[in-house]
């Protein structure tokens, strides 16, 4: 296959490879470049779980640590995480399987982003996550100080 419209080209690449698939020319196909790019599409999947992660539990130890502080802003950005979370997880079950993993590597980020934006000192903010999975995606759940 075409090594240089890869390169060169990712758009029209991509839908070459999707009219050699429609038209079951496989032997035509990129499938070195074919495979490296489903396994990059199912990492940003991932990745997109745990950046949301991040976000939500950033916000919530932001509502817990700076309660003085709290916002509607604060609120939208909470609910908004988890709604997109539980879409996220609707469309890719297998992620499921991850979640506590994503949620393990999301803390210290979270953490940091927290501490970053509120602009207190770290011992503010507990080393280990204070909060539970069920709670961290409870709609409900707004931690108190």
């Amino acid at each position: 296959m075409d090594n240089t419209l890869y390169e060169q080209d990712f758009y029209t690449w991509t839908y070459q490879q999707s009219e050699l698939l429609r038209q079951k020319q496989f032997d035509q196909l990129d499938l070195s470049h074919l495979i490296e790019e489903l396994t990059d599409l199912g990492n940003r999947h991932y990745d997109q779980l745990e950046s949301r992660l991040m976000q939500l539990i950033a916000h919530l130890l932001k509502w817990k640590v700076q309660h003085w502080r709290r916002s509607n802003s604060w609120r939208a950005t909470i609910r908004v995480q988890r709604t997109s979370i539980d879409k996220l997880l609707r469309r890719n079950p297998g992620l499921k399987s991850r979640i506590g993993e994503a949620l393990a590597e999301s803390w210290t980020e979270a953490r940091d982003l927290a501490i970053a934006e509120t602009d207190l000192p770290d011992n503010n903010f507990p080393e280990i996550c204070p909060f539970i999975l069920e709670e961290i995606m409870n709609p409900d759940f707004f931690p108190e100080p």
